[in-house]
């Protein structure tokens, strides 16, 4: 198979990668494509001990790690990006790193520790600090819609440990769409099968229909959702948890959804 083969399904990927770690779509072509140069020159190769993905992204890395960034566009400045682009060119730019890695390429630690060089331990670190750099700039009011008292006591707990404020608590559909009147919250953590029989999903859908907010569903019933029939959530997360697995989803659900960035600018 051709080198071009091998790496084809992997571009669009690794070009939206170059995008979000230097803020501009023309600077990060020009990474991808100096590295697709070196690797059709001979300069660099693939590593035959990693995925063919990995392995792209790791050569990625060495033409950005080297270059000292001589390949920015000449365009330069922050004409056309977005908010959530500003917000991770001010991440420190190994934290940025990892954390584009994991959240938005979705590679595991022990895979972004490979295309970093780096031990995990060091990309676990890395992880933690733009995690709260984060959640620091986007601390939010939230709702948790969750009918099991225990539960939704852990949940607060991690909300707060993060930095953010519980608006409120519900544990029907009536209760939910009561306390975004109340208060109109910045993230919504719902569960599927609330107390009184009523639906967290249909909660969800009351509140969209009034505003657009970011929604993560912690629930045991996963099936429900991923039906194929509608739309499905990108942020579901299936109990039991593991209160990490919840930070990071509250992270990228703020830091990527639409409207927050607008409510940002």
């Amino acid at each position: 198979m051709s080198l071009l083969a091998r790496l084809a399904p992997h571009l669009p990927y690794v070009r939206r990668y170059a995008r979000a770690l230097t803020g501009d779509q023309a600077t990060g072509d020009n990474y991808v494509r100096v590295a697709l140069e070196a690797l059709a020159a001979g300069e660099l190769q693939l590593s035959s001990e990693m995925t063919p993905r990995v392995a792209l992204y790791q050569v990625f890395h060495a033409i950005w790690s080297t270059s000292g960034a001589q390949l920015e566009d000449a365009s330069g400045g922050e004409i056309g990006r977005n908010d959530a682009s500003n917000r991770l060119l001010r991440i420190a730019p190994r934290s940025r790193q990892a954390f584009l890695l994991t959240a938005l390429e979705g590679f595991t630690a022990s895979e972004a520790a490979q295309i970093l060089s780096a031990p995990v331990s060091e990309v676990e670190r890395l992880l933690a600090s733009a995690q709260a750099e984060i959640d620091a700039e986007l601390a939010t009011d939230v709702l948790i819609i969750e009918d099991e008292a225990i539960i939704s006591a852990d949940i607060e707990s991690l909300v707060r440990d993060l930095g953010h404020n519980v608006s409120g608590t519900a544990t029907t559909h009536e209760e939910a769409v009561e306390a975004v009147k109340q208060h109109r919250p910045g993230l919504v953590l719902a569960d599927i099968q609330l107390a009184d029989g009523s639906s967290g999903i249909d909660a969800v859908k009351d509140i969209l229909k009034q505003f657009d907010v970011p929604v993560i569903f912690i629930t045991a019933f996963p099936e429900r959702l991923l039906t194929g029939e509608r739309p499905e959530p990108t942020f579901l997360i299936t109990k039991p948890f593991q209160p990490e697995t919840v930070k990071a989803a509250i992270s990228q659900a703020l830091f990527f959804h639409p409207s927050r960035q607008k409510e940002a600018a």
